[in-house]
């Protein structure tokens, strides 16, 4: 995969910068006689559009969609689907007392000696408004998930160190999820954690936190063994969105510290650490994953800082930023876990 196209058959190349005229994405391998509307589309976006929650960055972006091609009579063609968003909130002189710094946990350095120029305003491609071009693909991955019986739910798990309900708790509760900013499963912890993340925003600071993600209705078969495993699949979409840092399936990190006859699955345990796949192929378990995400590194309390000359410099980050960028990356895993699901049942079928 070149490093702006995702998948084999089905195909995703996205495109734009935070502070460019546009963002948007082009699909080729869609099956044809899909059902879809530029709606489709637009309810997954605003699920991560900004400036919807105190946790959130102020900036206002509608994320309207464009529905280019590939669709004809609420049905796709089977041709490339191509979908524009316009930036239309872009505050770019905020960025400008950056042009020579290096921000302390961005990309800056790293892009700047990889490509010898960058595009200084909020990060230019390295910005997390990249992700939207994922969740427009991705609602079009979701369809074709949907015609198979798959379904893809994520919450936020963890915030700011606090641990959320999980499955299977008491007062774990599903239908909260979409029902407050925080995308947290339970009402009550949503509120606990809403009050730290007002302090951790009045001192200027951030949070991160972890993403949980279920796919139910996934069959078995689907993924290959050796490099082209079903958990290797989603744990490189995993870590291809900005600021994931971890990812752990089923039993995870914990499944270290069992024995076997405590970490196999079997008919009388009723467990699921394998997470839905073994050999790096879909067992017809449910398909869960942990990913974590590190905290915002835009924060407003003074940092130094590198600039373009090598010399340590104050840094007070100003503009609009995201005080924890977790809730808002709730669609965006759904999206890449729904782009490789998809390519997984096209590459699969008989």
């Amino acid at each position: 995969m070149a490093g702006n196209i995702f998948g084999e058959l089905f195909r995703v190349v996205t495109f734009g910068e935070s502070h460019g005229l546009a963002m948007g994405c082009v699909i080729d391998g869609c099956p044809a006689g899909l059902e879809l509307s530029v709606e489709d589309i637009t309810l997954e976006l605003r699920r991560r559009r900004p400036g919807t929650h105190a946790a959130s960055t102020s900036r206002s972006e509608a994320d309207t969609p464009e529905l280019l091609s590939g669709v004809f009579e609420g049905k796709t063609l089977g041709t490339p689907i191509a979908i524009l968003v316009r930036n239309t909130d872009s505050h770019s002189a905020d960025y400008e007392s950056l042009r020579n710094v290096y921000r302390p946990g961005h990309a800056d350095f790293g892009w700047q000696a990889r490509f010898g120029i960058r595009d200084h305003r909020g990060g230019g491609r390295s910005s997390g408004r990249e992700t939207l071009c994922r969740v427009a693909a991705g609602a079009v991955a979701k369809k074709i998930l949907a015609a198979h019986g798959i379904q893809i739910q994520a919450w936020t798990s963890a915030i700011a160190g606090m641990a959320m309900p999980r499955p299977g708790d008491p007062d774990f509760d599903a239908d909260a999820i979409e029902q407050n900013p925080l995308r947290i499963p339970g009402q009550a912890a949503a509120a606990l954690a809403m009050q730290t993340i007002e302090t951790i925003r009045a001192e200027g600071d951030s949070a991160g936190g972890t993403v949980s993600c279920l796919v139910q209705g996934v069959p078995a078969g689907l993924g290959d063994p050796v490099f082209g495993k079903l958990d290797a699949r989603l744990a490189g979409a995993m870590l291809s969105i900005g600021a994931a840092k971890g990812i752990e399936f089923g039993a995870g990190f914990a499944a270290a510290a069992l024995r076997g006859s405590k970490n196999n699955d079997t008919p009388e345990s009723g467990t699921n650490n394998a997470g839905g796949i073994l050999g790096g192929i879909s067992n017809g378990q449910a398909i869960t994953f942990t990913v974590a995400f590190k905290p915002t590194p835009s924060i407003a309390k003074p940092q130094k800082a590198l600039n373009t000359t090598g010399e340590t410099v104050d840094l007070c980050i100003t503009g609009r930023h995201d005080i924890c960028i977790v809730p808002r990356v709730v669609p965006v895993v759904e999206a890449m876990a729904a782009l490789v699901l998809a390519d997984a049942v096209l590459q699969n079928r008989k």
